[in-house]
């Protein structure tokens, strides 16, 4: 039995952005798409890096904090598939208030190959 290599797929605190003038930085210099539920801003950096904004016009706090948690599991789930390191924001549209898990990761592919950001597969 071989062993593989593992992983991880952990989201620690050092890797998400909490300063606002990252925020800022990401949407005036970086790159923006709108797909579906959210919109992804990306910015070439050191290291990869996460920030998730939602809006008051996305609903009442519980709705926003199951929107962020929706988000940053998709991007916690596909952090290794990227091609390079990267700072990206994540921007919830109201839309995603109705969206269930599934989709939300699929509009969440869907604009990482818009940008392309992912790896070529092998």
């Amino acid at each position: 039995m071989s062993e593989q290599p593992t992983v991880s797929l952990k989201l620690p605190r050092g890797t998400r952005i909490k300063a606002t003038r990252d925020f800022a930085r990401a949407r005036a210099q970086g790159k923006r798409i709108a797909c579906g539920c959210l919109i992804l801003n990306w910015l070439p950096a050191a290291s990869t890096r996460v920030g998730i904004v939602t809006g008051r016009k996305l609903g009442k706090a519980v709705t926003r904090s199951r929107a962020r948690r929706l988000l940053r599991e998709s991007f916690r789930l596909h952090q290794h598939e990227l091609a390079q390191p990267v700072e990206v924001v994540l921007v919830g549209r109201q839309s995603l208030a109705q969206k269930k898990f599934a989709e939300v990761e699929s509009d969440f592919l869907s604009a990482l190959r818009q940008a392309r950001l992912l790896k070529r597969s092998a």
